[in-house]
């Protein structure tokens, strides 16, 4: 296994080490098409059986998952010597009240306290990710 180095400064993540960060996060930004315009939103999400699950209240998000618009979530993490990126790409699914009642939200908790109703999952079609490591 290759490690980060002045000769390899940025190394390309496994799926399996994506999973694995995304499982230690709880906020991103999901970004989506609607139409011609492209939204960032930072947002908190919960890794959920191979997918991802965020709480919104009515609005852009459920519409681009009504019509089954582009998404993707970025994750990153940075210190004085290191850092890494996950991005998952894939589509919004509205869950409906039965998918909501299996999802163990618990853990889902929003920093914002504003009604949030609907629970959407990013069904990934692309999980990437790479390690930096920063100059000194």
């Amino acid at each position: 296994m290759q490690t980060l180095d002045d000769e390899h400064p940025v190394l390309d993540l496994s799926v399996e080490e994506c999973w694995a960060l995304l499982r230690t996060q709880e906020f991103g930004r999901v970004a989506y098409r609607l139409v011609d315009e492209v939204h960032i939103v930072p947002i908190n999400y919960l890794v959920d059986r191979g997918r991802l699950i965020v709480r919104t209240g009515s609005g852009n998000k459920l519409l681009a998952a009504a019509l089954q618009s582009d998404a993707a979530l970025e994750i990153d993490w940075v210190d004085d010597t290191n850092a890494w990126s996950v991005v998952v790409r894939g589509r919004f699914h509205r869950l409906s009240e039965d998918e909501q009642a299996e999802v163990d939200d618990s853990r889902l908790h929003s920093w914002v306290p504003t009604l949030k109703y609907e629970m959407l999952a990013l069904l990934p079609a692309e999980v990437t990710g790479r390690r930096f490591l920063l100059q000194r």
